[in-house]
Order: C-alpha cells, then structure tokens, then sequence
C-alpha cells in the first residue's frame, strides 16, 4: 500500500513523539540511576552527613526539575501522539490505556513526591540539623528518617513505573509498522 504525502509525514511525527517520550524516560531512569549508584555513595563517602544530607538535597532539587520536563516531554508527546491518531488511519498510534495509566500514575506520583512529601522530608532533615540537644536530636532524626524511608521507596516505585513503561512504549511503536 502506498502512503500519501500527508500520510508520511504524520508517520514521521509519529517517530518523533516516540523519540521524545524515550528520551525522557531516559533522562527520568538515568538521573535516579547515575544518583543512587555514583552520587549518593560519593557523597556520604567524601563528606559527614549533615553536609552531605544537604548535598543530596540540592541534587535532588536539580534531578526534581529534570523529572518536571521528562513528564512534559512525556505529556507532549502522547498527546500529540492522540491527535496524530485521530488525523490519519494508517496506524493506531495513540495511546493504549495501560500506557495511559502507566504514565499519568508516574506523573502524578512524581508531583506528589517532588511537590508534598520531599518538602516535607527536607523541613524535618533541617530541623534534625539544628536541634543541638543529643536526645532531641535522635527523636528529631527518628521522624525524618521515617518521612526519608517513605520518598525513597516511592522514588524507586517510580523508577520502576517508568522503566515499566519503555517496553509499553517500545511494542506500542512496533504495532505502527504492522
């Protein structure tokens, strides 16, 4: 079967939407990887922990702003993705609805990270900080390493949402070569 012009271009859309969705993902994985596996051990290893829990908070505010554009970048591209879909019938190319889960569950849990709990958590890293009496000190400690426990896993249930959603992606874009 032959495409139309307008066809072949709306088909190379297409692949740019898929490249731009992988790169964030990419960029959304690699950051939390290369923090976790080359960071976080540096850091703790160089420095004592007071300065270096302050270290990882400014890390973490920049890999924030990353993760912010990689769900732009990811919002952008499915959207546009839907409409291309509805503009030409040469392929499914919008979203499933596991896709559409699997993403906006990754999004929405990377803004209540990124906006509620690591605010939070930080708040009561700081205070941990400033207490100066030992006894207070480790109650203060206690509570944040509570609230810390909590942004990690969820941080790691997103990096695992988002490594999840590559193969979704990945087979969704061989179903367009069909």
């Amino acid at each position: 079967m032959q495409l139309t012009v307008h066809e072949r271009a709306t088909a190379r859309w297409v692949i740019v939407c898929y490249t731009l969705e992988l790169l964030a993902l990419a960029i959304w994985i690699g950051g939390l990887v290369v923090i976790v596996a080359a960071v976080i051990p540096a850091v703790f290893n160089s420095f004592g922990m007071e300065p270096g829990g302050r270290f990882l908070t400014r890390v973490f505010e920049g890999y924030n702003r990353f993760v912010l554009m990689s769900a732009g970048m990811l919002v952008i591209g499915a959207m546009s993705r839907t409409r291309l879909s509805r503009a030409v019938a040469i392929a499914p190319v919008g979203l499933s609805r596991i896709e559409w889960a699997v993403t906006i569950t990754l999004i929405v849990l990377a803004v209540m990270v990124i906006c509620v709990l690591e605010p939070s958590s930080v708040r009561l890293q700081e205070q941990a900080f400033a207490i100066k009496d030992e006894a207070e000190r480790k109650t203060a400690y206690e509570s944040f390493f509570k609230s810390h426990t909590i942004v990690r896993a969820l941080y790691v249930v997103n990096l695992g949402l988002a490594i999840g959603l590559i193969p979704i992606k990945v087979r969704s874009l061989f179903a367009v070569g069909r």
